[in-house]
C-alpha cells in the first residue's frame, strides 16, 4: 500500500493506492471514493464496523477523508514493536498490520476491559487522522508528559504509560477516554492532536448545539 495524501493539513485525503490483488482496511465512514470494479466488503457493524477494500487484477486506489478537519499521519511498522492508536483516529492500515485490543498493553492500561485505544502490529502502513493539527512529542529516557487522553492520537509501545483520571472523583470511562489523562515517559514517541473530539462535543452542547437544536 503506497499513501498519498492531498488538500493537508486542514481537510486531509488519503489516496491509498493499491498492487494488483492487494487489500486495505478502512473505517467505512471516511470512504470517499474508489477506482472503478474495486471490491468492498464491510464487516461487523456500528463503531466495529471495519470495510475491507481488495484491487482488481490491475490494482486500484481508495480515497479516505477523516470526518473531522485535520491533519493525516503514516505510521509505518518494520514489526520490531507495535503501537497504541486511538480508535477515532484510525482511518485505514495494510492488511499486513493487525490490530488487536486485547493485547497486553492495553490489558495494563484498561485492566482486561476494552478502551478507546487499539493495538497495531506487524508490518505495513496505519493511516491516522487527527483533529486539528499534529504535534509530535520525542521523549528521551527518562523524560516524562502528562497529556488529556481527547489529545492522544497515538503512542509506541516503547513508552511507558500510566493512564489516571484527571479530576479526583469527577465522571471517567475507559470506554471514551473521558475525564482521563496520560503519564507518559520515554524514551519514545508519542503524537497528539491540537483539537479534542470530546472537547468538541462538550462545547456544542455546553452552548445550546445538538442534535435536536
Amino acid at each position: 500500500m503506497q499513501v498519498r495524501t492531498r488538500h493537508t493539513p486542514t481537510f486531509g485525503v488519503a489516496r491509498l493506492v493499491l498492487a494488483p490483488g492487494e487489500m486495505v482496511l478502512v473505517d467505512p465512514l471516511t470512504l470517499v471514493a474508489t477506482s472503478y470494479g474495486l471490491s468492498v466488503e464491510v464487516k461487523g457493524a456500528g463503531v466495529k464496523a471495519v470495510a475491507l477494500c481488495t484491487a482488481g487484477a490491475e490494482g486500484g486506489w481508495v480515497d479516505a477523508a477523516p470526518v473531522l478537519p485535520g491533519d493525516l499521519h503514516l505510521v509505518e511498522l518494520d514489526g520490531t514493536h507495535g503501537w497504541c492508536v486511538s480508535r477515532l483516529g484510525w482511518i485505514a492500515s495494510s492488511s499486513t498490520v493487525a490490530m488487536n485490543p486485547e493485547a497486553p498493553p492495553l490489558q495494563a492500561l484498561f485492566g482486561g476491559l476494552e478502551g478507546f485505544l487499539n493495538y497495531a502490529h506487524g508490518q505495513g502502513g496505519v493511516v491516522l487522522a487527527c483533529f486539528g493539527a499534529l504535534d509530535l512529542v520525542t521523549l528521551e529516557a527518562g523524560e516524562a508528559v502528562t497529556i488529556a487522553s481527547d489529545h492522544v492520537m497515538a503512542f509506541a509501545d516503547t513508552v511507558q504509560c500510566r493512564l489516571r483520571p484527571s479530576v479526583p472523583d469527577a465522571v471517567q470511562s475507559i470506554q471514551t477516554g473521558e475525564g482521563l489523562v496520560f503519564d507518559f515517559a520515554g524514551p519514545g514517541a508519542v503524537l497528539t492532536q491540537t483539537r479534542g473530539p470530546r472537547g468538541l462535543t462538550t462545547w456544542l452542547r455546553a452552548n445550546g448545539v445538538s442534535s435536536r437544536s
